[in-house]
């Protein structure tokens, strides 16, 4: 670990002084990018300042006690001792923590898909409340939520919705929610009062730029149409929805939400590289999930990840075997806890197998 900050310490100095260069000053792109790598070591740098101190605490005091002190200094020493020994051991803890892997991806923007699974008009009304329990969380946390599809039923429910939160580490933060999310309720629908499970397919995607995934537009079919619905303020008049097909991959992707066409399009093109990078990444996650024993962070849409039990007001993440008795305010974007708790469970995994 030594070797790393080192490393670490060194590279910060470099980037620390590239900031003060006519070169990087004046070129925008380049002076993000060192100021993203900067604040993302400060943290590390900050620690291994403490971690410095504390060894040089525990040096100075074992050579107190090597000359053989009188008893009040002798105290004094053991006592420094003992804390910058306990200081050092918190910190070494924490910089593990620090250390470990970074997602490149964690600072992006995410693209969020929710689809109806088994269960008919009940998974579609149920992908209307996990849209809500999404923008109310964003909204909490102050991120920004753009619609960009939607294909909704006659009773308010989402056979699809699909939408773009742009905040600071929204992957870092939804990335685990990809998967399938099942509910045990009564449904709406059902006269009898028999509880049904129905699932909800969620795909959390990293927003990605253009030079991250290249796309030949030779390989793109795109058609416009008019937007569709079951009614309201979003259905088009004019033919400004979009649709486009990938051709060499078959993925089709919708924009309808934006009245400009220009506008639907730029959104459908971000969703389409969203899609492609998330191909092109599958195999490098599998590899990495096959390592772990642990589900956490696999992003695979066909595991089932979670239960929202009505009857006994519960939701239990089966990755994590956590359950929270508060369905009702978890349905209201109250879900940092689980966020939380399957971040910690994804750092610990990586720290049980070494890899800070």
């Amino acid at each position: 670990m030594l070797n790393k900050l080192q490393e670490a310490a060194k590279k910060y100095d470099e980037i620390s002084y590239q900031l003060t260069t006519p070169e990087v000053i004046s070129d925008m792109e380049l002076y993000k990018k060192y100021m993203r790598d900067h604040k993302n070591l400060t943290p590390i740098m900050e620690k291994y300042r403490v971690l410095e101190k504390c060894i040089a605490e525990i040096k100075e005091a074992q050579a107190i006690l090597a000359d053989k002190p009188d008893a009040d200094l002798k105290t004094l020493a053991e006592e420094q001792l003992y804390d910058a020994k306990k200081k050092a051991a918190e910190t070494e803890e924490e910089l593990k923590i620090l250390l470990l892997p970074k997602d490149p991806d964690d600072d992006k923007n995410v693209i969020v898909e929710i689809r109806g699974g088994a269960g008919g008009e009940e998974a579609a009304l149920f992908s209307a409340v996990l849209y809500r329990m999404y923008t109310m969380y964003a909204e909490s946390v102050g991120w920004k939520m753009e619609l960009i599809y939607f294909n909704e039923t006659e009773l308010g429910g989402f056979k699809e919705v699909s939408f773009m939160i742009i905040g600071d580490g929204a992957y870092s933060k939804l990335k685990f929610e990809s998967g399938v999310h099942r509910v045990q309720r009564v449904p709406e629908t059902e006269a009898s009062g028999r509880i049904h499970t129905s699932t909800v397919t969620v795909a959390v995607l990293p927003e990605v730029e253009e030079v991250e995934v290249e796309i030949n537009p030779a390989d793109l079919q795109i058609d416009t149409h008019r937007a569709s619905g079951a009614g309201g303020q979003h259905v088009n008049k004019t033919d400004s929805a979009i649709r486009i097909l990938h051709i060499p991959t078959g993925i089709v992707v919708e924009c309808q939400d934006e009245r400009s066409q220009y506008k639907n399009r730029d959104k459908a093109m971000k969703v389409l590289r969203s899609k492609l990078y998330e191909a092109q990444l599958r195999e490098k996650i599998d590899e990495v999930a096959s390592k772990r024993k642990s589900q956490v962070g696999t992003g695979d849409r066909s595991e089932r990840i979670r239960t929202y039990n009505y009857p006994q007001g519960r939701v239990t993440d089966h990755r994590i075997g956590l359950t929270l008795h508060a369905l009702e305010n978890f349905l209201n974007g109250k879900i940092e806890d689980m966020l939380e708790a399957l971040a910690t469970a994804e750092r610990t995994e990586m720290l049980n197998n070494g890899e800070f």
